[in-house]
């Protein structure tokens, strides 16, 4: 049996959104130079969330899903 690990799965996810969300500034941070924060937010927060959910997320445990689902032990092992 194995179980989940979410230190494993966090680690792997902050990985990819780091690289992410620089990307993402990097491009929308041109387009809305005269925007408060709170507009480039509106615009930032629901492509970051798509891109993690139908995209990142999924990637990661099809790509890491050995590393993050460890072997379970016995108890007291």
């Amino acid at each position: 049996p194995t179980r989940f690990s979410r230190p494993r799965f966090a680690l792997l996810v902050l990985a990819g959104v780091y690289p992410l969300i620089t990307a993402i500034l990097y491009v929308v941070f041109p387009l809305t130079e005269d925007w408060f924060i709170w507009q480039r937010t509106l615009v930032i927060a629901p492509l970051m969330v798509s891109i993690m959910i139908w995209g990142l997320i999924p990637g990661v445990q099809r790509a890491f899903g050995g590393f993050i689902n460890v072997r379970a032990g016995r108890p007291g092992e």
